[in-house]
């Protein structure tokens, strides 16, 4: 089932046009699908920033062509002198910030299309590295044997891929190496803990108790940079202005030109608005996008 199936299957279950998900979850994936429906959907670009935690069953000694089991075999080979001491020094390498080339078969987009429907049409697909972040790598399990299977916890930001972290740790361990399941644990605040089934939301539609599985965007984004405002900014924002600029090195953006998403914040606390918070001339600026009503 993919992330766009899931979505289509709560449109028809809620009764409701406005459906999207904050994140594409792999097909052959399980684990947390943030989704955003109604008004709601104005906040999925925000929530798709978020760090992304996966629990990852990685196989060596295998190659496919979309570095996981349902693909291609293009190698294979038993692996009998593969030590654990190997694998974690291996790890090591990719933590931190790197560039990473994302798998032919994903849904980077490549010419106008998805990159995975060039792949099916045979055509040639070569995709630029990406910048992306690693933060943590915990082995969780450790099978040696000819064909040795790795379980370990990965703590990334958005945008990895968990696939091409399989293809690259096998090529540094030259046996190659595929991603033999996948489950994503949590995505920014949003835990597989609080997660909720298919089946549980069609039984809280039915029973006309949707409301309930719901989660106040205010707290949605709660992951986010704040910036505090006075009583004075908080009403301009209300009616789309921004607020004046401060000084710098409060709210999440730190240097000139850079921007991260945040969240404004009412001087009470609550979250009222979602904006770009950037670094102009030394003063910290935000660009609201959004007003947040309370629930």
């Amino acid at each position: 089932m993919t992330s766009h199936d899931v979505v289509d299957h709560c449109r028809k279950a809620f009764g409701l046009r406005r459906v999207g998900h904050a994140g594409t979850l792999d097909p052959a994936a399980a684990g947390v699908l943030v989704l955003c429906l109604g008004t709601a959907t104005r906040i999925a670009g925000y929530l798709s920033e978020s760090d992304k935690r996966y629990r990852a069953e990685i196989w060596l000694g295998i190659a496919s062509d979309t570095h996981d089991a349902e693909g291609e075999v293009t190698a294979c080979r038993p692996v009998e002198d593969l030590s654990l001491d190997r694998v974690r020094e291996a790890l090591a390498r990719f933590l931190g910030t790197q560039e990473q080339v994302p798998p032919r078969v994903s849904a980077v987009r490549q010419g106008g299309r998805r990159a995975y429907e060039r792949h099916r049409r045979g055509e040639e697909v070569e995709l630029a590295p990406r910048a992306v972040t690693i933060y943590a790598l915990e082995v969780v399990d450790w099978r040696p044997g000819p064909w040795p299977r790795l379980l370990l916890d990965v703590h990334c930001s958005k945008g990895t891929y968990i696939r091409a972290l399989a293809r690259d740790l096998g090529e540094a361990l030259g046996c190659g190496a595929v991603l033999g399941a996948l489950v994503r644990t949590a995505a920014g605040p949003f835990t597989l803990e609080r997660a909720r089934t298919l089946e549980e939301l069609d039984r809280a539609a039915r029973e006309g108790r949707a409301a309930e599985l719901l989660i106040d965007p205010a707290e949605a984004l709660s992951f986010l940079p704040a910036w505090r405002l006075s009583p004075a900014d908080a009403r301009r924002v209300r009616h789309g202005a921004p607020p004046a600029p401060r000084g710098a090195g409060r709210g999440g953006a730190a240097t000139a030109g850079e921007q991260a998403r945040g969240r404004l914040l009412e001087p009470r606390g609550h979250t009222l608005a979602g904006a770009p918070l950037g670094n102009r001339a030394g003063k910290l600026v935000a660009r609201p996008e959004m007003v947040i009503t309370p629930s």
